[in-house]
């Protein structure tokens, strides 16, 4: 369901303009969804929250408990299958996300 409580439901082949040098015509992409990777121990922003936070003195950050959403952004990753180039489509927030289920049919049967 999206903001207004609908499944929202990707297939995993796109036929998508490729906007690189290489190709610069619609192709077909192939869709994943986009993970968050494990954070780098030597990021700039790490570094300095470690060295904060060595010898005594506590916890010297906050430490965010309230959450606000509920939901988060639905990212598209898009990789293209000539040039094999990447590029990220950002969706609306949505509770329910599928990739590559089954179509649904106008006017079709339930069958158990």
């Amino acid at each position: 369901f999206d903001e207004k409580g609908k499944m929202v439901n990707i297939p995993k082949t796109r036929k998508k303009y490729c906007p690189y040098v290489d190709c610069r015509s619609h192709l077909l992409f192939k869709v994943t969804q986009y993970k968050k990777s494990q954070e780098s121990k030597f990021a700039q922003g790490r570094r300095r929250y470690d060295r904060k936070q060595q010898g005594f003195g506590g916890q010297s950050k906050p430490i965010l408990r309230k959450k606000a959403k509920t939901t988060k952004k639905i990212v598209l990753r898009m990789e293209c299958s000539k040039c094999k180039k990447r590029y990220q489509v950002p969706l609306k927030r949505t509770k329910h996300f599928e990739l590559g289920g089954d179509k649904k049919r106008k006017g079709q049967m339930i069958q158990f």
